[in-house]
Order: structure tokens, then sequence, then C-alpha cells
């Protein structure tokens, strides 16, 4: 067999991948499989979800489920977009089969072009489910990336059934965190079926630059003490716990901000954050920037003097790496991959999940404490993509290799 067909083709199968209306919209995903797709030949199928009349509702709420292009190229890549039924709010456990559905067309016009040799899903629901049945219709093996959702698929029934069915038949199960490891184990599944490959830093994209220029190009008063958190407005987050703890932390530091980078969630979250911050009597301290490019977001790292996500689950967050990379420290919640990013209080620490207390002291410490940026930054730099992307080739290829005709003697 020649070198040519012992590199499989990959067809990324992801529901959660940038696209030109939520251009940041699953850049980990990107950043991970592009690095892949310098090596091997790949393809994106990233469907969208879709209903009936849904562009009534975005007349309501604009934002609301953007339209997509089923075509586009990204960085010479190609990237679909087929739609697939999705019902809002209701019956959930359908998507990942109309997922399949709706792609499966798409899927064999690959497979007949030679394109599509192991299909390779990011998350479990839907899209881990929908590869479970595309790999069985359409006879490829498929893998399976564990991330943030497992833990809440696993505490309804019959996603957890499904999930279970999908991680089982599936050619590799890997997972951004031990943590998630660990989870996919205990639901029944083999350990030596998962396989732990974190995600990376772009080092490329974060670095850290000048805190008193980045101040004054972003209108932010060189004195203050500033608070930052990076990510898609959602409860899970935990911006508003960061916002429960301001008016005692302003007590201590009267020149305290804190600043908010990221998009609307489609559950408008952006109107109760700020009703909340009203609310607790902080709206003058919590500013809404917005939604920033990758190559922006080094600038708001510098500039702060701690990056805060008491989030409620994680599988592995990239947002603390990019801090690190930029000198930050943070303070996070001690769930999921967290600990495995965070590992050393050198760089951050963790607090209990929803002990309040415990988080205004870890913020009030972290504004106070002197930090070893260099060592910091070192942290960063020893998770650099590069250290990730040869453990996937690695597992692609012997997955390729085991599903080929054996040649004749």
């Amino acid at each position: 067999m020649s070198e040519e067909q012992n590199r499989p083709a990959l067809v990324v199968f992801s529901h959660v991948f940038p696209n030109p209306a939520q251009k940041t919209f699953g850049l980990f995903i990107r950043e991970r499989m592009f690095r892949v797709g310098a090596d091997r030949p790949i393809t994106v199928v990233a469907p969208v979800p879709w209903f009936p009349g849904q562009g009534l509702l975005r007349r309501l709420r604009p934002g609301y489920r953007p339209a997509v292009p089923y075509h586009e190229v990204q960085q010479g890549i190609d990237v679909y977009h087929p739609r697939f039924l999705s019902i809002p709010r209701f019956l959930k456990f359908t998507d990942g089969l109309f997922e399949a559905l709706f792609s499966l067309p798409l899927l064999l016009k690959l497979r007949r072009k030679g394109r599509l040799d192991i299909l390779d899903a990011h998350f479990i629901h839907p899209d881990g489910i929908a590869a479970w049945l595309l790999g069985k219709w359409l006879r490829v093996p498929y893998t399976i990336t564990l991330r943030g959702a497992l833990p809440r698929i696993a505490r309804t029934r019959l996603r957890r059934w499904l999930a279970i069915r999908a991680m089982r038949s599936a050619a590799r199960v890997f997972a951004v965190s031990d943590s998630l490891r660990q989870l996919a184990i205990s639901l029944g599944i083999g350990a030596d079926h998962v396989q732990v490959v974190s995600n990376g830093i772009n080092l490329d994209l974060f670095q850290p630059e000048n805190k008193l220029q980045c101040r004054q190009e972003l209108g932010i008063d060189p004195q203050a003490k500033v608070l930052l958190t990076v990510g898609t407005l959602t409860e899970n987050k935990g911006f508003h716990r960061v916002m429960e703890q301001l008016p005692e932390l302003l007590e201590r530091f009267p020149n305290l901000i804190y600043l908010i980078v990221g998009g609307e969630h489609p559950n408008g979250d952006e109107q109760r954050l700020r009703r909340i911050a009203g609310e607790i009597g902080v709206a003058d301290r919590v500013n809404f920037m917005g939604v920033h490019p990758p190559e922006r977001l080094r600038y708001f790292y510098s500039a702060a003097d701690l990056y805060v996500m008491p989030s409620r689950t994680e599988g592995w967050a990239n947002v603390f790496l990019e801090a690190a990379a930029c000198g930050l420290p943070a303070v996070a919640t001690r769930v999921g991959g967290n600990a495995e990013v965070i590992s050393v209080p050198q760089v951050g620490t963790l607090v209990p999940y929803g002990d309040g207390e415990a988080l205004r002291n870890a913020i009030a410490e972290g504004l106070e404490k002197q930090w070893a940026t260099g060592t910091i930054i070192a942290h960063a730099r020893d998770n650099a993509w590069e250290k990730r992307i040869g453990q996937l080739l690695q597992a692609f290829d012997t997955i390729h290799a085991g599903n080929q005709p054996r040649e004749r003697g």
C-alpha cells in the first residue's frame, strides 16, 4: 500500500464550527482539526439546526439561528453546512437522528469521491449520536471527541443510552480532559477505548502585550483593577456569579471593573445579565465589550489583572491557556477539566462550584498577589497545539490501517 493510501480522508463532523454569521463559534474545533488538515485531507460538515418558520422567530429575536451558506471555503478547506430539523426546546433527543438523516446525502457524495474514510465527530450530542448512525449506514469508522456536554447528557436517561451506544461503537473515543475520560469509563466504556488528547494553545495569536497601552486603546483607567471573562453569554459560564461578588469586592477595591467579552447566546442571556447587574447595583462596573476575533483577544487579556470564570461545567477551557499565554492568572471553579488546565497554583486558583465566599476571597487574593508572569506564560507554552496533533494523526492512521482490506500474498 502506498503512503498516499495510508493517509485517510477525514470528514470533521460538528454542529459547532465557525461560519460567516458566527465567526467565533467553535474556534477550538477548527484550531484542532485544521492542524490535522495540514497533514491529512479533511472536509468539514458542520450541520446547522433548522425548523420551518424560524425566519419569523428571527424577526422577534435578531441573531437567533442566523442564516448560514450551504458551502464555504475556510483556509483552503471545504466547509459544508447542511440543515437538519431541530425543534427549539423540545424533543432534543431526536437531534442526532435528524442530523444524520439530513447529512446523509452529502456524506454519500463525499464517500463516492473518496473524501470519506473516517468520520470525526465532535461533542457526543447530537454529533456523536449522528456519527453512530451514519457510521452504520455508510459502513465507515467514526471517532467521537468528548467535550463539556457529556456530564449534562449523562443525567438524562434516553440521551445517556444513546451516548453510550455511540461511544461503544466508535473506532476511538477522544476526550479533551481526563475527567471526561473517567466519566466515559464510569458509563461502561472500556478504558483502552478512550484516549485523552487535550486542546492546545495557538502561540501565534496569544502573547503578552503592554498593559498600559492596551488599557489606553480599550479606554480603561490605568489605575483600575480589572477582572475579565471571555466566552459566549450563557448561564453556564458564571458571569452572574462574578457580578454577585462585586458589591463586597468594591468595598476593598473601589476602582474595580469587570469586562465581559463574548457574543450573545440564542437564549438572549445578555439582556438577562444586564438586568442582573442593574438589580445588584453594579451596572456601571460591568462592561459588555461584545464579540472580538481571536487576534484581538490578547489585548483584553493583557489589559486585565485577573481572569475569572466560575463555570458550572467545563471540558477543557482553552480560555485559561489563552489568558496564561498573555501572562494573566485565573480563578475558576473546580469542575470538569479545569484542574487539568489550571494544574499548579502558580497559574491560578480553583474554588468549589457554588461557593460565593470562596470565589470572592480567591478574586481578592488574586488581585493582591504578585504573580510570576514568566511561570504563567511558560505553562501555556507547554500546552502548545504542536504537542497534541501527532497523537491524533497516529490514531487516525491506525484506525484507517485496521479498516483496510488485507493484501493477498
